[in-house]
């Protein structure tokens, strides 16, 4: 038999097992999870721009049933922080909205606790309710408050006040009920006071980051030009100032960032001939992408094109008409780069001590070579790619499209961003990776402000559809803002080489409707479409050769351009992604879809015919549900292309699409409580 006046063995506790226990008392009871937006768990920011809304939901609960407080603590680019009370939704949701007003990193930590003196007052109102005895409720009730009100302190501007009020639980008579004196804890101005100042069991979610951008990095309209073929002389070599005498008409089409193709003398080792061909002819210009020669390399310009004073006087006007210049960053060196004389050891040499090409077996590019990230030219040669960045900046660049950053290492993208960022958080880049899903995305999430994608070769209606749905949900949205390009340098789509001029129209409307930020490269406007046989490469490409161009030459779809880009420029709808909305169109070949604004006061419908060559009719329905309107109902609209307003009556309407003629349609629908 057990001698009673031992412990029993479940009662003894060893110092070792009250460490242990202790700190398993000391987590917190309640629990923040499943928090949106957060990228792979803090370890990447979410995206957003200046005079966003942010909205920051998570999963908040506890244990039992007490009543649970929660906060967000937000920290502004320049250190200021302020709380937010977050709100519940619902279901152990929870949200707050922080109007983000500064460019940079924002930083976010949600805080929830029990509240012990919330979760008294709404027990005891039941207990109330219910007709049960509250005395003792009192007594702790008034011990929680005096509890608060010393966390409070006598600092706090309402102490004495409080204190008052609390003390009319306790009148000189001593006559007051129970209830009465329950009445003071219950007061507006005690609960609102003391309600969540004691906080029990706290828990916290750190590593919650946005970055904010401002807002052409989410909604601008690029133009891709080469400088050297703005020249209107066949022959002459194009420069700076031609292209300054282009900004007029680009900007009247409507484009606010004008984006050049690299700008750097070009090496003549290996250099490429007409057609890409090996053997360059006498005066062939070359590849602008094979950086480098005696004249300089990325810090230097091309001598034809007119110095650093002809690129400053072009800064200079673009801004004076509205634009923005964007410069080419591409990674890359000619054979004849001074950095390979300078840095021997910063490229990769074959075992025979030759240089090594660059390649994607079975491709080489002769006419280039990389540099080596690691090794012995680590990390001089980071360094030295990051001052590139920071040296256009200085001539006022703030923007740049990166060429293939794909094939660079992921750890030296993050680094350089961060790095330019630091001094210079307005700079936008532009990723051009055309490449697998999950590489695009990282590169996103790494810290690119824009991405090239897949929407070159999404043609047919589901293509379109599943794509635009895929990059406006979680996670894509947060982190990934796709730049719909229609064409470049490099791609001429099998759809444009064949679809003729309804073909173009047809692609930048989708680009331009579809993306908030989408571009064309030059010679999409008059619809250039001849190709290389079975390749999707232009024929006689202006990458190795001088062009003149007839920007006026028939059959161009400038007007298209004009019409697009100034809706885009007035409509508040058509400057967000997320909001697309497809709706019904009954023929497969016939894309239809909304945009609006929260509150509907501007709501767009578009539709186009995906097939250039043969009209298509379709049924559709007329989203009236949206505006809580029967389906029988009439609503007025107008047609955005002949500005003729009209009305629909009924919710099923017909729509023809001719090709030959217009391959879209636009309309704006006017809510009821406008159209009086």
């Amino acid at each position: 038999m057990q001698d009673r006046s031992e412990p029993a063995p479940s009662a003894r506790l060893g110092e070792a097992d009250a460490l242990q226990v202790g700190e398993w008392g000391r987590l917190s009871r309640v629990v923040i999870e499943h928090v949106a937006p957060s990228i792979d768990g803090g370890r990447f920011m979410a995206k957003r721009v200046v005079g966003d809304v942010l909205a920051l939901e998570a999963d908040i609960y506890a244990d039992g049933h007490d009543v649970i407080g929660a906060q967000l603590a937000a920290r502004s680019p320049g250190g200021r922080w302020h709380d937010v009370a977050m709100q519940p939704l619902g279901n152990d949701r929870w949200r707050a909205d922080v109007e983000l007003t500064e460019i940079g990193a924002w930083t976010f930590t949600i805080e929830a606790w029990r509240d012990p003196f919330g979760t008294w007052l709404r027990d005891v109102a039941k207990k109330q309710a219910a007709g049960q005895a509250v005395d003792l409720e009192l007594i702790e009730g008034l011990a929680l408050a005096h509890q608060a009100l010393r966390h409070l302190g006598s600092s706090h501007p309402n102490a004495d006040a409080l204190s008052s009020r609390l003390d009319e639980a306790y009148p000189a008579s001593g006559q007051a009920s129970t209830a009465q004196r329950l009445a003071v804890l219950q007061r507006p101005e005690v609960v609102n006071a003391l309600a969540g100042v004691l906080r029990d069991s706290m828990a916290r979610h750190t590593d919650i980051g946005v970055w904010v951008d401002r807002k052409r990095a989410a909604f601008s309209t690029w133009y891709e030009l080469m400088p050297r073929s703005q020249s209107r002389i066949p022959g002459r070599h194009g420069t700076f100032d031609d292209v300054v005498a282009r900004l007029p008409e680009i900007r009247d089409l409507g484009f606010d960032v004008l984006y050049l193709t690299p700008i750097h003398p070009i090496g003549r080792v290996n250099r490429k001939g007409r057609n890409n061909s090996l053997q360059a002819e006498e005066g062939a210009p070359g590849s602008p992408y094979a950086i480098g020669s005696a004249e300089g390399g990325h810090d230097a310009i091309h001598p034809e094109l007119g110095g650093i004073e002809g690129f400053a006087r072009l800064v200079q006007a673009a801004r004076a008409h509205g634009m923005e210049i964007a410069l080419d960053f591409a990674v890359q060196c000619a054979p004849d780069h001074p950095w390979l004389a300078q840095h021997p050891d910063w490229f990769e040499r074959r075992p025979d001590g030759t240089i090594k090409f660059a390649e994607n077996p079975p491709k080489k590019y002769e006419d280039i070579v990389n540099v080596a990230f690691y090794g012995p030219s680590f990390p001089e040669v980071w360094v030295a790619l990051r001052d590139v960045v920071l040296f256009w900046i200085g001539q006022g660049v703030r923007i740049f499209r990166v060429d293939n950053p794909h094939t660079k290492p992921f750890p030296f993208w993050e680094w350089l961003i961060r790095e330019v960022r630091e001094a210079h958080p307005d700079v936008i880049f532009l990723s051009e990776a055309f490449t697998r899903p999950k590489v695009m995305h990282y590169l996103a999430k790494l810290g690119f402000t824009q991405s090239y994608s897949y929407f070159t070769w999404r043609n047919t209606k589901a293509e379109l559809t599943d794509y635009i749905e895929e990059l406006t949900s979680a996670p894509s949205r947060d982190v990934m803002r796709p730049n719909f390009f229609a064409n470049t340098p490099d791609i001429l789509p099998f759809f444009l080489q064949t679809g003729g001029r309804a073909a173009f129209q047809i692609r930048l409307f989708l680009a331009a409707t579809l993306g908030t930020s989408y571009g064309i490269y030059s010679g999409f406007e008059l619809c250039e479409a001849t190709p290389v046989p079975g390749k999707e490469e232009y024929l006689n490409s202006e990458k190795y050769e001088l062009k003149v161009w007839d920007w006026n030459r028939p059959g161009h779809i400038k007007e298209d351009v004009r019409r697009l880009n100034m809706l885009r420029q007035s409509s508040p709808a058509l400057q967000s992604f997320a909001n697309v909305t497809f709706y019904n169109a009954w023929n497969d070949h016939v894309l239809y879809f909304g945009k609006a604004t929260p509150d509907k006061r501007d709501f767009l419908l578009f539709a186009v015919n995906l097939d250039p060559h043969t009209p298509q009719g379709a049924h559709f329905e007329v989203p009236l549900w949206e505006f809580d309107l029967p389906d029988d109902a009439k609503i007025q609209a107008e047609d955005l292309v002949t500005g003729q307003p009209f009305a629909w009556t009924g919710k099923v309407q017909h729509m023809w699409l001719d090709p030959k003629e217009r391959p879209y349609m636009i309309w704006r629908l006017i809510a009821p409580s406008r159209a009086q």
